[in-house]
């Protein structure tokens, strides 16, 4: 895995959005997972975090990493000097990520209308799960709640069994932060070709549910049923899933084409034994014959009978074993920094490639660069006589 290299200033970005300005209000989840996003892309984040109310998840803030490529300025959002030097922050900048419940930037001074009347320009992107409005948008919620409603829970695990649980990558990350970077970074097209600026109100449950679009397609079109492990594409298929080793690891397959399920079931030495695969009522058939075959080797031994092949399968690893896979190794899709092993910076582009340039900032370790590079003073600790507000 390669070393990244450190330093995180302004000057030192890289990457295709070098230049531009981000205000992050220190929030959980997906919003600093977008501000993540935009620092590796090159970006000059400065995250706001608040005396006693650290941002991020709940763990050393020196290993999250989604506040790699920032920088960190500690603001009591309450008091009157806290609230102008954000907004001294935010007239400087180009977007501005927020990820609080409906009206709490508001009540802080720090909604759209006072950001927007001292910075046109400014993008404001809004992270939400239920989204601004609607009957849900003033109550908690966490991913596995907006993926549900959406449908997309109810699509994933087998047929006789519950919903899986996807992590909170489906709804959090690709359903929330995806889009929030997209939307931010296409108001922010729109405002530098002549226009102003805007709100970008960026929902998790509207994100996810675009990302079932093709899904609603094909079962208008009759070729998805509306129930999960039923589908070609969701396990129902006994050439699209996943198999148990004999040493209780899993090989994933996806011979889905013709010619890569011929050359599967050769390799898997099945290929005399297996029905028909365009008989569906033979594919339990199928499925038992495959999971009985894939039971008598360990997962080493069948990713070494795969490795190379246009069969389509894949060992199941770990978090832990994915950065030393030979493709992955051989990218350099993980980076070692600041003693972590995590994610590179994706995608990748010729001409201006991003990069991890220092480990997770830490909550106001940073305001004297900031103040000096943004040139808002008030970013330093707060004056003698002015403590924070109840």
């Amino acid at each position: 895995m390669a070393a990244a290299a450190a330093g995180v200033g302004g000057a030192a970005g890289h990457g295709p959005l070098a230049g531009v300005r981000v205000v992050e209000l220190a929030g959980i989840g997906p919003g600093p997972f977008a501000a993540m996003l935009l620092g590796d892309l090159g970006a000059d984040v400065v995250r706001i975090d608040r005396p006693g109310r650290p941002g991020g998840l709940k763990i050393d803030p020196a290993y999250d990493v989604a506040n790699r490529n920032k920088r960190s300025v500690l603001l009591d959002l309450k008091s009157e000097h806290g609230r102008d030097a954000a907004l001294g922050l935010v007239e400087r900048a180009d977007i501005l990520i927020e990820g609080y419940r409906p009206g709490v930037a508001e009540r802080l001074g720090l909604g759209p209308d006072p950001c927007l009347a001292r910075n046109p320009a400014l993008v404001y992107g809004r992270m939400t799960g239920w989204g601004q409005e609607g009957p849900l948008s003033g109550t908690a919620g966490h991913d596995i709640g907006y993926i549900a409603i959406t449908g997309a829970l109810g699509a994933i695990g087998a047929a006789d069994g519950p919903p899986v649980v996807p992590a909170n990558l489906l709804g959090d990350y690709a359903g929330g932060s995806l889009y929030l970077v997209i939307g931010v970074l296409a108001a922010l097209q729109h405002a530098r070709s002549g226009g102003t600026g805007q709100v970008v109100d960026a929902a998790i449950v509207d994100g996810t549910a675009h990302l079932t679009a093709v899904l609603h397609g094909m079962m208008a079109a009759g070729g998805w049923q509306d129930r999960r492990g039923s589908n070609l594409l969701d396990g129902g298929s006994p050439f699209y899933g996943t198999y148990e080793t004999a040493d209780g690891g899993y090989m994933a397959v996806g011979a889905l084409e013709p010619a890569f399920y011929a050359e599967f079931i050769d390799l898997l030495g099945v290929a005399e034994q297996v029905p028909n695969r365009r008989d569906v009522h033979s594919w339990d058939r199928l499925r038992d014959v495959i999971a009985a075959r894939f039971k008598e080797r360990t997962r080493e031994e069948w990713t070494a009978v795969f490795t190379g092949s246009d069969a389509c399968v894949s060992p199941v690893l770990s978090l832990s074993e994915a950065p030393h896979h030979p493709q992955l190794a051989a990218r350099d899709t993980f980076v070692d920094e600041a003693g972590i092993t995590q994610p590179a910076p994706a995608p990748r582009f010729s001409a201006t490639p991003g990069r991890v340039r220092g480990g997770p900032a830490l909550p106001g370790a940073d305001a004297a660069e900031v103040a000096r590079d943004w040139g808002v003073p008030d970013v330093l600790p707060t004056p003698p006589g002015e403590g924070p507000s109840s």
